[in-house]
């Protein structure tokens, strides 16, 4: 693979006018695509073979004039300070309010309070359902207006009035302050680490060039694939992060190249054919560890891991083809300001080299960086390294064993939003239970008396601890289905509630027997204990799929049995101490207030399973980076000692920059108010610190210094069988460059661009 990635890097060199004309190509396209595309459409979530999901499409089947998850809104009144509600004035003032929505753009029905029992006991609080023909997505702004103006006009009457439901949620989009904030710490890192405007500069304008197109397929193709925004700012999050990090990884081995004397031309391919290797096989762990994401079932997740796995798709092509063609634009101004200030009798690089590689300068010319003083030191005491190092992320993962799964509603948004005032003035009047109601359906095709059959259901429902109340049953027009409503006694996401889905789908198996319905449980509540718990399912054989896979890959790279076992060991410290800093902030409320996150809860369901997927991948990335280069140094005769702090002379500072830029661009999603993005963002950003600053700057070393050359040990049979990769280029160490027809007749001849010398 090196060689071949050796020639695209040339090629691409050479052709670099063609290449970077292509791209842009690619880009306006993607662009135009998107400009010409309809709008995309939030999809209700959805579990597919669920009870809840049964029960649902058993809904829209038998009650088609409803639609079952369409758009609902919440009308919540409260009456001045030592009235009631159902005092003359503000009953007059309710009614008239309900009446401007009556026959309204998409309005289905408006309840009246006064005679469904929409009034709280102590006649202070009423409330109103609207509901809609559409989903909540499909509601016209003119819909949204008329809603708000309704509650105006309640208002102006001395009225206190919120709004519930799904009615008014919008869509989230990117480009807020803190993601610029997180752009801009990485441009700092990159001009730091790389001392060059032009370098830094590079890197930025690869990555934003690959989500600029991914973010363009995702939005043309929203439509045809039910894509949703949840799935473009992943895509913008997965894509900025690893474009970065992978432009950064080949530039800093191209100077390393052009240190060592090679022309820009060969040094472009060598890192291409190196460094690229160990992009492509990061890029591949990230994508496959992502589109496996689907054998979970839940197509939310499905459609987020395929967005996620494209954008980094594209990061790696962009990085093995534009990344080497505007090496040969930008020319010097890639290398440091210090080396091209330089005398050019002294400058690295300055030799002409032959056929033999100039050897590079000795490590030991200079003082060693910080990178080779902390390999040094692990090597030193690598137990009490390793002890210390295992003991802090364990004490860290320990709140995960607290870990609990939901999905958040109206409870999770912010106090100063109506849909929030409007679930503590519903919570305040009818019981906390009342804001997560369950929808009992009850089929009765199967029944011989289907009145006796939902008064049985009703009964037995209505004696199940934890259950406030219970509706009267609304039949279908066919007489052949019910649907009726029990409230439960606590809060949507508590734990007494969960238990209480399941005591009542207990309880009606008993009528299902004896009368031959079909009896389901089903409401947003119920459906989001559904995915929870397959979610909650999934994670373990997820998770021993995504470690095998793993221990398999980097056993074929690095032609070891015991370094990818220690990777796989990291990876779950990482993962682990990660789900512990979301437990803490999002469960617990520790250090809530600086993420922005003001009501306490459940652990979005998807983000466990999500975070496994994505770390694993940028995990590899860098084990990968770190290791090849220590490898390189072993396969080259160095001592295991020697071969660790060579792998973080060359490769230390640079996967601490692209550690730090990645952090960034995670963090920087943290301020946006969605819930799943925040979720997301504090999970990867904290995943990757651990991964980098504790597992594979610290732990990582102090094994394989106290493994030594058994850290490299791979059994005969194993080597036979295995192919080599040749991740770390040992081929290109007797490789003579390629001339230039040798060049043209490995790749397709196509015009050339003007070379610069």
């Amino acid at each position: 693979m090196a060689t071949f990635l050796y020639r695209i890097g040339r090629w691409a060199f050479r052709r670099r006018r063609l290449v970077g004309g292509l791209w842009l190509v690619a880009l306006v396209l993607a662009i135009a695509a998107a400009a010409m595309a309809p709008a995309g459409e939030e999809e209700d979530l959805s579990m597919p073979g669920t009870e809840s999901q049964k029960a649902f499409d058993l809904l829209d089947e038998r009650f088609p004039q409803s639609n079952s998850q369409g758009a609902e809104a919440r009308l919540v009144f409260r009456a001045p300070d030592g009235q009631r509600v159902t005092a003359r004035e503000n009953k007059a003032a309710v009614e008239d309010t309900l009446g401007s929505l009556d026959g309204g753009g998409q309005v289905a029905s408006a309840t009246d309070p006064y005679e469904t029992g929409g009034v709280s006991e102590d006649g202070t609080i009423a409330y109103s359902t609207i509901t809609y023909t559409a989903d909540a997505v499909d509601l016209t702004e003119a819909t949204k207006s008329a809603l708000e103006a309704a509650a105006r006009q309640a208002r102006d009457a001395g009225l206190t009035v919120e709004i519930g439901g799904s009615a008014l949620d919008s869509e989230e989009e990117p480009g807020g302050t803190t993601e610029i904030i997180g752009v801009v710490v990485a441009a700092v890192v990159l001009v730091l680490t790389l001392g060059s405007l032009a370098a830094a500069g590079l890197s930025l304008l690869t990555a934003f060039l690959g989500v600029a197109i991914a973010f363009g397929l995702v939005t043309a193709l929203a439509v045809p694939l039910g894509l949703t925004s949840t799935v473009a700012i992943l895509a913008l999050m997965l894509g900025l992060a690893v474009g970065i990090d992978y432009a950064l990884f080949i530039t800093s081995r191209f100077r390393d190249e052009r240190a060592q004397g090679s022309e820009p031309e060969e040094a472009a391919g060598r890192a291409v054919g190196t460094a690229g290797s160990a992009v492509v096989f990061a890029g591949a762990t990230v994508f496959i560890a992502l589109v496996g994401l689907g054998v979970v079932g839940i197509p939310e997740l499905t459609k987020m891991g395929m967005g996620g796995a494209g954008a980094v798709a594209l990061a790696v092509l962009v990085a093995l083809t534009l990344v080497p063609a505007l090496f040969g634009f930008f020319g010097r101004r890639i290398r440091s300001r210090a080396v091209r200030k330089a005398p050019a009798d002294r400058r690295p690089g300055s030799e002409r080299p032959g056929s033999e590689r100039p050897h590079p300068v000795p490590a030991a010319a200079g003082r060693p960086g910080p990178a080779t003083r902390w390999a040094r030191f692990v090597l030193r005491r690598p137990a009490a390294v390793l002890l210390i190092a295992g003991l802090g992320l364990g004490a860290v993962a320990v709140p995960a064993l607290s870990l609990e799964l939901g999905l958040p509603g109206d409870e999770s948004k912010p106090v100063e939003t109506t849909q929030r005032r409007a679930y503590d003035l519903l919570s305040e009047g009818f019981g906390p239970g009342f804001n997560g109601p369950l929808t009992v359906v009850v089929d009765m095709s199967g029944s011989a008396d289907g009145r006796a059959t939902t008064d049985l259901v009703v009964r037995t429902v209505r004696g199940v601890d934890g259950v406030a109340s219970v509706g009267d049953p609304v039949l279908s027009r066919t007489q052949d289905a019910a649907v009726l409503t029990a409230v439960p006694q606590t809060a949507p996401n508590s734990g007494e509630t969960k238990d209480l889905v399941h005591a009542i789908r207990g309880a009606v198996a008993g009528v299902e027997a004896d009368t031959g319905a079909d009896i389901l449980v089903t409401g947003t509540t119920a459906l989001n204990i559904d995915i929870s718990e397959a979610v909650s399912d999934a994670l373990i054989p997820y998770l021993t799929v995504v470690i095998g896979l793993a221990v398999l890959l980097l056993t074929v790279v690095f032609r070891s049995v015991l370094v990818p076992v220690k990777a796989a060991l990291g990876f779950l410290l990482s993962v682990g101490a990660a789900f512990g800093v979301l437990v803490a902030v999002f469960q617990w409320g520790w250090a809530a207030d600086l993420v922005g996150i003001e009501q306490t809860g459940p652990v979005m369901s998807l983000m466990p399973i999500l975070i496994i997927g994505i770390v694993f991948g940028l995990a590899m990335d860098y084990e990968v980076f770190l290791l090849s280069r220590m490898r390189e140094a072993y396969v080259h005769g160095a001592s295991p000692g020697e071969a660790v702090v060579g792998g973080f002379r060359h490769s230390g500072r640079v996967v601490a920059a692209a550690a730090i830029i990645m952090i960034s661009v995670f963090a920087g999603f943290i301020g946006m108010n969605t819930p799943t993005i925040q979720t997301m963002g504090v999970g990867l950003a904290s995943a990757v610190a651990f991964d980098a600053f504790v597992v594979r700057m610290a732990i990582a070393p102090a094994v394989l210094a106290l493994l030594g050359h058994r850290a490299w040990w791979l059994p005969r049979i194993l080597n036979r069988v295995l192919p080599n990769v040749d991740i770390e280029g040992e081929a290109l160490s007797r490789h003579v460059p390629a001339s230039a027809a040798e060049l043209d007749a490995a790749v397709p001849r196509l015009p050339a661009g003007r070379q610069r010398h």
